[in-house]
């Protein structure tokens, strides 16, 4: 029988929704992350060239700051699936010579012309490839304004100096990874149907570049250098601006069916503002938490687990078979029970992070969770449908004078809306898909979304993406974020975990296996690497345990030790095959 020192106190379409059932028959194998030690700076990216470009800038003088801007413009060229200047993101920044955190939002905003039921038929079905493909998927970008906002208020060197890798990148080419060659091979037909997409990342022949290929991006190349030279403002209110809604409007005339809905345009861009907002603090064991406040639900969320977790000895659980993991699903269940039905862009709706992250919510929250057996998904609340992030980049890095930053950008899904900017080499988002498309309304799948999560012009969706900064009397400890749709916050919420309950080295918490549950669907998500018998034992208490995608990676960075003693680990998730590197 399973016991717990316990304190006192859904279907096949579903799965095929989140994009799940193709992966049942495809576990996921966990390798050793791969790691750096270094002692005076280092960055943790999805790829080997993006951390590099980090590091060389550290090695100019820049800060934390410079190089993580320097690593997310080389990320954009590198893992254009996943990131770059048509998406948008946040950054996560401890300050050191002010002892402080603060963070920059750059999510994307809806155009002014959307509204809340734009993605509804007139019979009141979902149109739900409108929102994930083609001109009216498209949000207003943030990355250029928002990377732009965080040099000018605290980086030290210019836009064009930290550009310069990139710019070299795409001029000279890369050696396409293992990553991207999967993501174009599986978007082949989506990249065919854009001319400008299908000419950068498909042959004549329309077969797609593979794994080894060199990839050049000169335009891209020349769209860095005129933000460089013209300036940022460019991408808002010149002629990339123009560029933008031209290819916008073009993409319009193609997609079917039309709607009453009109996409962005140059307005809409020079309407845009990143801000620099408060970070959510949080205190665990010792430790001072600064992550993302709303309109990302990863910062909310992970310091809800935290909150409820504090009575718990993880360690000691964590040597008991299936309670460790048992007790962590349930909660992640509850919490993002919580998430589905309160988070949404503060500017529009009341998010109560006071009561959610209270000690007297944990102890409700810790009241209804069973040893003996899984809670049901219902006793949390009603159905909701959970948003993605799943094209998706993160970074972290640490400077030579305590500074870090953990910053995560995204253009949403893999290649975002499938549309590029012509002659710009620009891959437009596909986040209006973040939003909840039919508020209150159970949607094709029986899921309902939360209207704190409507669409709204000029309103920011609801996001998962979870950079964290973790200090310790001042000092830096920790650095992470990851990338992955909601498992973004679990996978981010167990290395640090790992790192701070478990003592693991940071590659050992990034490597270590995960499991995942989002509330709906009501599966619990385990790697293959979590023994046969944990996971028997976790079905006869209740859970529908399937095997958890992959595709979802941490970087993290680690600091131990002071003045002539400080050491450095970077880390990059081995299911992702980003690389770190340090000097």
């Amino acid at each position: 029988m399973l016991v717990l020192p316990w304190p006192s106190a859904r279907s096949a379409s579903i799965l095929l929704r989140l994009g799940l059932a193709a992966v049942l028959l495809a576990p996921v194998h966990v390798a050793r992350a791969a790691s750096v030690q270094a002692t005076h700076g280092a960055v943790a990216s999805e790829h080997r060239l993006a951390s590099a470009a980090g590091v060389e800038i550290l090695q100019r003088g820049g800060n934390a700051v410079d190089a993580a801007v320097a690593a997310a413009l080389a990320t954009g060229v590198v893992n254009p699936s996943s990131s770059g200047l048509g998406g948008g993101g946040f950054l996560v920044l401890w300050d050191a010579a002010k002892s402080r955190a603060t963070s920059i939002d750059f999510r994307e905003t809806a155009p002014r012309w959307a509204y809340d039921a734009m993605y509804i038929r007139a019979d009141g079905t979902l149109e739900a490839k409108a929102s994930r493909d083609g001109a009216l998927a498209i949000a207003v970008p943030g990355e250029a304004r928002g990377l732009a906002m965080a040099l000018e208020r605290y980086g030290r060197l210019s836009f064009a100096d930290v550009a310069a890798p990139a710019i070299r990148i795409a001029r000279e080419g890369f050696a396409i990874e293992a990553h991207l060659a999967a993501q174009i091979a599986s978007g082949r037909e989506r990249l065919a149907a854009d001319p400008e997409l299908a000419r950068v990342f498909l042959h004549a022949d329309l077969a797609p570049k593979r794994k080894g290929e060199l990839l050049k991006r000169p335009e891209l190349a020349a769209t860095l250098e005129r933000l460089a030279t013209v300036g940022v403002e460019d991408f808002y209110r010149g002629q990339i601006a123009a560029d933008i809604a031209k290819s916008v409007a073009a993409a319009a005339k193609r997609s079917t069916p039309p709607s009453p809905a009109q996409p962005l345009d140059q307005e809409d861009l020079a309407a845009y503002r990143p801000l620099e907002r408060a970070p959510l603090l949080f205190r665990y064991r010792g430790r001072s938490i600064a992550a993302m406040a709303p309109p990302s639900s990863g910062g909310g969320v992970l310091t809800e687990i935290l909150a409820v977790l504090g009575p718990y000895n993880v360690a000691k659980l964590r040597g008991q078979g299936a309670a460790w993991p048992h007790l962590l699903g349930d909660t992640m269940k509850a919490v993002f029970a919580d998430r589905a039905a309160y988070y949404g862009d503060p500017a529009f709706t009341t998010v109560p992070l006071s009561r959610l992250l209270s000690p007297a919510h944990a102890d409700q929250i810790r009241a209804k969770l069973n040893p003996k057996k899984a809670v049901p998904s219902a006793s949390f609340g009603p159905n909701a449908a959970p948003t993605s992030d799943a094209g998706t980049s993160n970074i972290s890095v640490v400077d030579a004078d305590g500074n870090a930053v953990a910053l995560t950008t995204s253009v949403n899904t893999s290649f975002g809306s499938g549309v590029s900017v012509a002659g710009r080499d620009v891959i437009l988002n596909n986040t209006m898909d973040d939003f909840s498309a039919q508020p209150g309304k159970p949607n094709n799948f029986g899921l309902v979304g939360s209207k704190a999560n409507a669409i709204a012009p000029g309103k920011r969706p609801l996001s998962s993406m979870t950079p964290v900064v973790v200090t310790r009397d001042g000092q830096v400890e920790l650095v992470l974020g990851g990338s992955g749709g909601p498992r973004i916050i679990t996978a981010t919420l167990q290395t640090l975990l790992g790192v701070l309950d478990l003592n693991l080295s940071v590659d050992a918490a990034v490597s270590a296996p995960r499991i995942h549950h989002q509330w709906m669907p009501e599966v619990l998500m385990v790697e293959d690497e979590i023994s046969a018998q944990v996971r028997a034992e976790l079905s006869r208490l209740g859970h529908r345990v399937v095997p958890l995608p992959g595709g979802v990676s941490v970087t993290a960075v680690g600091v131990s030790g002071t003045g002539p003693t400080r050491k450095l680990e970077a880390s990059s998730d081995p299911r992702k095959g980003g690389v770190p590197a340090g000097y």
